[in-house]
């Protein structure tokens, strides 16, 4: 039996003040319900699914409600989830009316042949096998309806802004027989164009997981992830064999080197060692284990890794 551990992550940004302290509450809660799942025996792959739904359902993340708008004032999600025993994956993009895109991208994985579903048609899986359909409206909050308004007409430098921004919530674990999963589930940037699908949703950008190697969920500059294929990259470092730290530092720091992309990867390798890493100014994160018990913060720094690792 293997002891069990899950990271989930709320967005890699310049999260403000006053939203410190509801992010780590986030991340907390999303992180005792995973690791519950885990201890009474139970996959890898719900741990992921309750982790993401619960941030999902959070006003003050952007996935599922509270989400960013895009430029003509709506909501359209992005989700993925990934089975590391399989390599089977399932996603959604561009789901307006969805609460929990993280759980219809579990059923693309589980009843069809497909992995990637979009937007009607993502909407027409929805209605065929039950998944309730809500107004749009019950995804937005206020908080981006202000800032849809005051950025309306604007030109906007978005690799710049959207690390004061925050973007994306994602889970990464590993379950009592050692299968991995990995998840991430995302509104997208601001002021996006209708349509855009961004590296959340996509097989070895937004997540990747393999049972051989480890678990990754990104989070950040969506075009800039896709460029550098990062969560596979990050598997494949650690398949060379670098520590899961090591390899989102090396994966990171690539990204920026290549594109001068920002964000932030978690990761959980088949031997259950971590990997917490970002270039923006902060990343609300937590991980839970036996060994660690429950640590959340917004900044990884040297000697919080000291304990982590």
């Amino acid at each position: 039996m293997v002891r069990p551990i899950v990271i989930v992550h709320a967005g890699a940004w310049n999260i403000p003040d006053e939203l410190i302290e509801p992010h780590l509450q986030a991340v907390k809660k999303a992180v005792r319900m995973s690791y519950n799942i885990l201890k009474n025996g139970g996959s890898a792959l719900d741990a992921v699914e309750t982790a993401i739904k619960i941030l999902e359902e959070d006003p003050h993340v952007d996935a599922g409600v509270g989400s960013f708008l895009n430029a003509e004032g709506e909501v359209e999600l992005d989700a993925i989830i990934m089975d590391g025993k399989t390599l089977k994956a399932g996603a959604v993009a561009a789901v307006k009316n969805i609460r929990n895109p993280i759980v219809l991208a579990r059923k693309v994985m589980e009843l069809t042949n497909h992995i990637l579903l979009v937007g009607e048609g993502a909407n027409k899986f929805a209605r065929s096998i039950g998944i309730k359909e809500i107004d749009p409206q019950e995804l937005v909050v206020e908080r981006e309806w202000k800032r849809w308004r005051e950025l309306k007409g604007r030109k906007i430098d978005i690799k710049v802004f959207f690390e004061d921004k925050g973007n994306t919530v994602g889970a990464v674990a590993m379950d009592v027989e050692g299968n991995l999963a990995a998840g991430t589930s995302t509104g997208g940037i601001p002021m996006k164009m209708p349509g855009r699908v961004g590296d959340s949703p996509l097989i070895g950008c937004g997540a990747y997981a393999d049972n051989e190697f480890g678990a990754v969920s990104t989070t950040g500059h969506g075009e800039s992830i896709m460029k550098v294929v990062l969560a596979k990259s990050i598997i494949d470092l650690i398949s060379r064999g670098y520590t899961a730290q090591e390899a989102v530092v090396m994966g990171i720091r690539y990204m920026e080197k290549k594109v001068n992309g920002r964000g932030g990867a978690i990761a959980i390798d088949r031997l259950g060692n971590i990997g917490i890493y970002h270039n923006t100014p902060k990343m609300a994160f937590a991980v839970m284990s036996d060994k660690l018990g429950l640590i959340a913060d917004i900044q990884c720094r040297e000697d919080l890794l000291s304990e982590l690792l």
